[in-house]
């Protein structure tokens, strides 16, 4: 039966594997591997799984002897300790992330093709991305890096900071970076934790058609980071001038373009499975951002993982992510060099020149693979753009998909006037693991609004309350075993009580990811949004925190409270409800105060990025909280969504309990029409 003819019998059927899939795929060829070598024979993906999920000492081992690692280096024990948190995966080990994904170099193909708006795409070899790497590696050893030391990044997504990163590692040093559209105290809050000494920084970008100077902002945060005692600067928008850099006299600047050749051959740091490899950085949304450490051994087995047996990418792939380098997924986006496939590096706006800006810059490079945010899919299908009938896209094998839930018109979009015949992976995962906890397969069909699986390796479940599996109802999103890629450790948490209340506090022992979701009989997987107060939009984090900092400095400001509620038609609705004591009145749409309005939004563009403006600034007269001073940021949540006030909140637990039923009828008003 054809994929047309299965499709016509069921209508939310998008996608069925065809003999590739079914025979020459990555995870197709695994299989094959494991019967043939291991004399393991699983008859379909659900068999493949459930092994993979409990006995994890066989299906690493499997992926680490698939991948080659057994030639790199030897092992003890898969894993000496799967006790959560704090499991030990492959004592004896030694890895480096940036050699495994070096050692895939091929002149065949180029390493990275990048593109900014307005320009054609630059190819780099693989042979001049290691010269590169060597040379950067070399600077950072004449600066005193090493092992134990920081790097930090303030980059767009360049060539130069997938160097910077290769590096880095290179040297054993530590890795973190922010994009330059976070405001000055929103990368100050994450990089002054990392301690880096040495700071790479480019002196602007191009976004929307405009360019941004960002020299004076590099200024201030090297007058921010006291540790800092080089500036690596990257000439990005105009001619280098280390004069141009108003930065501290005990600031030494070095300019990339004049970075001397190495003197030899690129030389790797020997550094254990666990050795830190970067930090990443949450939302921030109780207070301030949590810096979560992730090891060299443990990205490149589950990236190897990931992208190989999931992702399904292979070495002739053209590999693009629409992403900020904060952003995880521009991580995920590195790791596809661990399979020698080509990166692409678009460095703008998505939506420049027209909505579909990033599907021309797919069309101009041949990618076969492209990732993005659901926000940014859902922008174009409403954009009334076409691109399957605009423009080339016949290359596009694949469209990943991530950051929040999709509408059931885009995923019949996307296979209709975006990439028909394209396979569409949503998937879920998250900065916690820089990988995917459920998505699709090459073995699974595609069904609108769900989620194929869940990944190869995961121990993934839906809880209630009380710590019971769910099955066709919506639970907890948990993970019940270790997966390599957890974190080592949060920055600044050398007892480890901020980890273990993050992830183990509801369950002990077992993770709780903070989504809520439904896994059915066959498997597939429902997630409906947040089950914690972290906002998403565009498919990035963003911390609630940050943005109380901002708006209660303003005169004026008694209080805020900000929420992201995730719709039914998979819009986004991210308000913020104030409470000013400016003598003005409070209200609805009507009655909004248009000078406070600009005064916040204008505030919180400027000292964050345009990403954190709310969609709508409500006055209030009060706000509730907690009787302990907290903000009630998931009940409001959930009342927005249409939860009664009494459902999920019990009015002698906070103060103005009586505004919970406000929340509750601003949420009636807005969908009735009467306000935005």
């Amino acid at each position: 039966m054809s994929r047309d003819a299965r499709a016509s019998q069921d209508p939310d059927l998008l996608w069925t594997p065809g003999p590739r899939e079914l025979e020459d795929s990555n995870v197709a060829l695994f299989m094959a591997w494991l019967e043939e070598d291991r004399g393991l024979r699983f008859a379909d993906y659900a068999e493949l799984w459930r092994w993979s999920s409990t006995d994890l000492p066989a299906f690493w081992s499997a992926v680490w002897e698939y991948y080659g690692l057994d030639a790199v280096t030897t092992y003890d024990e898969v894993l000496a300790d799967a006790t959560m948190p704090g499991a030990r995966w492959f004592p004896g080990a030694r890895l480096n992330f940036a050699e495994r994904c070096l050692a895939q170099a091929t002149g065949e193909r180029p390493a990275l093709v990048s593109v900014d708006e307005g320009g054609e795409p630059v190819e780099m070899s693989w042979a001049r991305l290691r010269d590169q790497v060597a040379d950067v590696a070399a600077a950072l050893r004449r600066m005193g890096v090493g092992p134990g030391d920081c790097v930090a990044g303030y980059l767009t997504n360049l060539p130069q900071a997938v160097v910077a990163l290769l590096a880095t590692a290179a040297v054993g040093a530590v890795w973190t970076v922010c994009a330059p559209d976070f405001g000055t105290p929103s990368v100050l809050a994450r990089l002054a934790q990392a301690k880096p000494t040495v700071l790479v920084a480019a002196d602007g970008y191009r976004h929307g058609g405009k360019e941004y100077d960002k020299r004076d902002t590099v200024g201030e945060l090297v007058d921010g980071l006291p540790t800092v005692r080089h500036l690596l600067t990257v000439d990005h928008l105009r001619a280098a001038d280390p004069g141009a850099w108003p930065v501290r006299a005990d600031v030494e600047v070095h300019s990339w373009s004049g970075l001397p050749p190495a003197d030899g051959p690129l030389t790797f740091a020997d550094v254990p499975f666990d050795h830190p490899l970067w930090i990443l950085w949450s939302s921030g949304t109780t207070g301030v951002p949590k810096g979560i450490v992730q090891g060299h051994g443990g990205i490149v087995v589950e990236l190897l993982k990931a992208l190989g047996l999931g992702v399904d990418l292979r070495p002739d792939d053209r590999y693009l992510f629409v992403t900020s380098t904060s952003w995880m997924v521009w991580n995920f986006l590195v790791g596809g060099l661990l399979h020698g496939a080509t990166l692409i590096l678009h460095d703008g706006s998505p939506a420049w020149p027209d909505a579909a800006g990033a599907w021309r810059v797919a069309e101009r490079t041949g990618a076969t693979v492209v990732g993005v945010g659901a926000a940014y899919l859902t922008a174009v299908e409403k954009s009334g753009l076409r691109p399957a009938a605009d423009l080339g896209l016949g290359a596009v094998r694949s469209v990943l998909q991530t950051g929040s839930s999709l509408a059931p018109s885009t995923w019949r979009w996307v296979h209709e006037h975006l990439v028909p015949g394209a396979q569409l992976q949503s998937i879920c995962g998250g900065t916690d693991i820089c990988s995917v906890l459920a998505g699709a397969s090459p073995l699974l069909p595609v069904r609108v609004g769900r989620i194929p699986g869940p990944a190869l390796g995961v121990a993934l479940a839906a809880w209630d309350e009380a710590g019971s599996p769910l099955t066709g109802e919506q639970g907890e999103l948990v993970v019940t075993a270790p997966l390599p890629s957890m974190p080592l450790r949060f920055v600044a948490d050398p007892d480890g009580t901020r980890y273990r209340d993050s992830y183990f506090a509801t369950y002990p022992g077992v993770w709780r990811h903070g989504d809520w979701a439904t896994v059915d009989e066959d498997l597939s997987v429902v997630v409906s949004g947040r089950s914690d107060a972290t906002l998403n939009r565009m498919g990035v984090r963003m911390g609630s925190a940050d943005l109380y900092a901002v708006v209660e400095q303003l005169p004026g400001i008694a209080d805020s409270l900000v929420v992201g509620v995730e719709e039914d038609d998979g819009g986004y609705f991210m308000p913020l409800f104030v409470v000013a004591d400016d003598g003005g009145h409070e209200g609805d749409a009507e009655h909004h105060d248009d000078a406070l309005r600009e005064r916040i939004a204008g505030a919180i563009r400027r000292q964050l990025s345009p990403r954190h403006v709310p969609d709508t600034i409500v006055r209030v007269p009060a706000l509730p909280r907690t009787l302990t001073g907290k903000r009630l940021e998931v009940p409001v949540k959930r009342i927005l969504q249409g939860a009664h006030p009494a459902d999920v909140c019990g009015p002698g637990a906070v103060s103005h309990a009586d505004m919970l039923p406000w929340f509750a009828d601003f949420a009636a008003r807005r969908h009735a029409g009467v306000v935005r």
